[in-house]
């Protein structure tokens, strides 16, 4: 290939707005002549890393859009500290199997014993693998719900939150739900039931939550939808937050 070639090729790809393959093209010219490669094996070589590239780009957006409060990924967990999880079960969750057959996840457990990373990890693995997925706090879903009713477009707002494969809804049960907002959420949850996957996390027992939405029917509902197909996680350890204390201490209560 002369000069005036490569630069035309360059220019091309260029145009094409094919990032990698310039960088690449060089190297992949060397490598297919020296190992006798064909055209076609060396255009695979070259077009796969335009593919990782692009590929890559698309996990990053994928888990930028979702919102999650940070990147703490499961191997950042902390198993030993918290020894009443089971690790195994946790690992299964990010097989995503759970979302393919539309069941739910609650993680049960006082503040600070790792609810929120838990969720937000397995969350972080399902955009990866390009599952749309979700991030919000359940008083700011509240809010949006709320706010989207009075704007006269609550169904376009349900809608947006039951398109994506798994929602990630924190915090449920922090603070209370008026038996109006009750309602709404109680909307969001039907749409939702065996047609997507949800996460909850919350640090009010089952038998609290008519206290939480103030009615215990519109609370036996949204409960009975979402234990229908569900896994859940009770976590009875200490706080994270307070972990150099206990370290410091010896464990000392």
């Amino acid at each position: 290939m002369s000069k005036t070639e490569y630069e035309h090729l360059i220019s091309n790809l260029e145009y094409l707005k094919l990032k990698e393959m310039p960088v690449h093209l060089s190297d992949t010219i060397d490598f297919v002549t020296n190992n006798g490669l064909s055209f076609v094996q060396g255009l695979i070589k070259l077009t796969d890393y335009e593919v990782t590239f692009k590929e890559a780009n698309m996990v990053k957006a994928m888990v930028r859009v979702a919102g999650f409060p940070h990147f703490r990924e499961l191997k950042d967990f902390d198993f030993s500290f918290q020894e009443n999880i089971n690790k195994e079960q946790i690992m299964e969750f990010t097989s995503h199997r759970f979302i393919h057959e539309y069941q739910n996840i609650v993680f049960m457990g006082s503040s600070g014993v790792g609810k929120t990373h838990l969720a937000t990890s397995i969350g972080i693995s399902a955009a990866k693998k390009s599952i749309s997925t979700y991030f919000i706090k359940c008083n700011d879903l509240i809010s949006q719900l709320k706010k989207a009713k009075l704007e006269n477009r609550l169904d376009a707002r349900i809608k947006h939150f039951t398109k994506y494969k798994c929602l990630i809804i924190d915090e449920l049960g922090y603070l209370p739900i008026e038996p109006e907002d009750s309602k709404l959420f109680f909307q969001l949850i039907d749409k939702r039931y065996e047609k997507r996957s949800t996460i909850i996390t919350t640090n009010i027992n089952f038998s609290s939550w008519d206290k939480v939405f103030r009615d215990p029917t519109i609370a036996n509902a949204i409960l009975d939808r979402i234990l229908h197909h569900s896994h859940v996680v009770n976590i009875t350890g200490k706080s994270y937050r307070l972990k150099n204390y206990y370290e410091d201490t010896g464990g000392a209560e």
